[in-house]
């Protein structure tokens, strides 16, 4: 479970969104501020977590250095398990492991450059 953190709150929300609080990032902890995205979300560093070994598994990103790819944990998300049955498959991972598959995934997806046909 993340830590609380403390920030300034705005009674009155951000904009055209009454209902949302403003965030300020603890020291140290950054927010997903691309565009298109309207929300104060902490981006999770999962690179003390996945790992890439040229000896292991083809090269693929793993979880902290264990033979668990993070395209298992992505695929058995993707085929509707939830956190509670990966872990149960696969005791030696943590919800923090499951959640950095998350973000490697969508780091990536960010970082994908699309060729203009």
């Amino acid at each position: 479970m993340p830590a609380k953190r403390e920030g300034l709150l705005s009674s009155k929300g951000i904009g055209k969104y009454p209902s949302r609080q403003l965030v300020v990032p603890s020291p140290g902890e950054t927010f997903c501020t691309e565009a298109g995205i309207n929300a104060n979300l902490p981006v999770m560093d999962y690179q003390h977590i996945i790992s890439i070994e040229p000896g292991k598994r083809g090269g693929r990103p793993c979880i902290r250095h264990t033979r668990i790819a993070v395209a298992d944990v992505l695929g058995r998300l993707a085929a509707g398990q939830t956190h509670e049955q990966i872990l149960d498959d696969f005791p030696e991972l943590t919800e923090d492991d499951i959640r950095a598959c998350l973000a490697y995934a969508a780091d990536r997806e960010r970082r994908l450059i699309t060729a203009s046909i």
